[in-house]
């Protein structure tokens, strides 16, 4: 039976990589993105995985475009949470509206496309979801409240669903990627990223496809005992 997977934040770097490795594994894959329809439009192209635009954030919106996929695609068997942003900036010289900003989109989003999709799971009996927080809610990171509080919340939240959701044959759990070589990386100037792969074990930033791979097998049958983990995939940086 082929699975159909929802990929938040797909069309590019982690997301990208999780939607192509998952669509190579047999499923059916949507990607949703918010802002950049040139890439999205290339990436449909080059990859002919279907792609949706909508705001994770809007509650409204994923209960409208989870509806759209499920019509188009069938009902939804795996869910990555990835879509997030970045709003950087010291406490005492952060906005609210970078504050509400990040966690509207980080954490909110969690919320929304897991209630979006969890009844249906619950029904059939079978779910996967995925949730990709990050080594900055583990450790912490100068200038991101907003940011490490969103990947923090993550966690808790894949801990207490999963729960509340493995007597029904779903699993739920984390991805914890360190930092990987995509656009938001890549916009750290060059000494800072020197810094971080000098202080990462493996002695290298991790790739997009690094993460994918995790994601792939939480998403498989091989990982149906694993519920409320938090995999780790940052080249050893940081151990927990």
């Amino acid at each position: 039976m082929t699975r159909v997977a929802i990929v938040t934040g797909g069309t590019r770097g982690l997301g990208r990589a999780a939607a192509i490795a998952l669509r190579d594994a047999g499923c059916k894959v949507a990607v949703t993105y918010h802002g950049n329809d040139k890439a999205a439009e290339a990436f449909r192209k080059e990859t002919g995985i279907a792609t949706y635009k909508w705001d994770v954030a809007d509650f409204a919106a994923c209960e409208a475009g989870v509806k759209q996929i499920e019509q188009d695609l069938g009902p939804v068997d795996i869910l990555v949470n990835n879509a997030g942003i970045t709003r950087d900036a010291t406490l005492h010289h952060m906005t609210p509206e970078q504050w509400t900003a990040v966690i509207n989109t980080n954490l909110g989003s969690v919320f929304n496309m897991s209630h979006c999709v969890i009844p249906g799971m619950r029904k059939r009996l079978f779910g996967r979801i995925i949730n990709v927080s990050s080594i900055n809610g583990l450790k912490g990171q100068f200038g991101q409240t907003n940011y490490s509080a969103a990947k923090a919340g993550i966690l808790g939240f894949t801990k207490a669903l999963a729960l509340e959701s493995a007597a029904k044959g779903i699993t739920v759990n984390a991805v914890a990627p360190g930092y990987c070589d995509t656009d938001m990386v890549a916009a750290v100037s060059d000494d800072i990223i020197e810094q971080i792969v000098n202080a990462t074990p493996v002695g290298r930033l991790g790739q997009p496809t690094d993460i994918a791979r995790a994601i792939t097998f939480l998403a498989g049958d091989d990982a149906d005992f694993i519920t409320g983990a938090t995999i780790n995939v940052n080249g050893g940086e940081y151990m927990s």
